[in-house]
């Protein structure tokens, strides 16, 4: 993933910003006071421990033979620890593949149903080309944003240098000011998408700033989602 943004200004003046990704806060650690708790995985069960395989020897209704004879436990290797585990292919049989499956790309429309099936389309990054990430001009409250889009992302925005500094200042500022949060776009009329990575995920920019004496901080929110309330329909509450 870049480290950089090429980026505008409102007054069209454009440079490359050091971007870094805002980690969020470690969630609560499961554990005893003053003990370390450990992860592992173990084998539950084998195929010949499975629905189809007791069914097979037994029938559909092999309950009894659960309770009598545990036919579904392997004693040789159920509860045996995991190490290193790797990917398996299974067709809709389950016999194992040997060759990769082709992938495919599928596009939905908004209500959730298939419009197109296609090769995947490679896709290069667009936040570090030649073409800068462009201001739009186009402001939005910060209570209006955060009701109409779902954030998955946030990157902070860094200066190098002392022009740099102005650079982001300015934008932080006139944010803060407004109250309210910058729409950024690609391309000639900063209307497409923000890429980070080649075949990445297209996402929408959002620029936040907050300033705090000669202190600044100028957030990127990232967006793949806009939140719209269902359509009613005819006679409906």
């Amino acid at each position: 993933m870049t480290t950089n943004i090429h980026l505008t200004n409102p007054k069209g003046r454009d440079a490359f910003i050091a971007i870094a990704t805002i980690k969020p806060a470690s969630a609560p650690k499961l554990s005893l006071p003053g003990k370390k708790t450990i992860f592992r995985r173990y084998v539950a069960c084998t195929e010949s421990g499975t629905h189809a395989s007791m069914a097979s020897q037994f029938g559909g209704d092999y309950a009894n033979h659960l309770v009598q004879g545990d036919p579904e436990v392997d004693l040789e290797h159920v509860g045996m620890y995991l190490e290193q585990m790797q990917t398996v292919y299974l067709d809709p049989n389950g016999e194992v593949l040997t060759i990769e499956p082709k992938m495919i790309e599928l596009l939905l429309n908004p209500d959730g149903s298939e419009r197109e099936r296609r090769d995947p389309q490679e896709t290069e990054s667009n936040t570090d080309s030649t073409s800068p990430v462009r201001w739009t001009g186009k402001k939005i409250d910060v209570s209006e944003a955060v009701r109409k889009f779902s954030f998955k992302r946030r990157m902070q925005l860094r200066h190098s240098d002392g022009l740099t500094y102005e650079f982001l200042y300015g934008m932080a500022q006139e944010l803060e000011s407004a109250h309210s949060v910058m729409l950024l776009g690609t391309g000639e009329k900063g209307t497409g998408p923000l890429i980070f990575q080649a075949n990445g995920r297209p996402y929408r920019g959002f620029l936040e700033g907050a300033t705090q004496g000669t202190a600044y901080r100028l957030t990127l929110l990232l967006s793949d989602m806009e939140l719209k309330l269902p359509a009613v329909a005819k006679g409906g509450d």
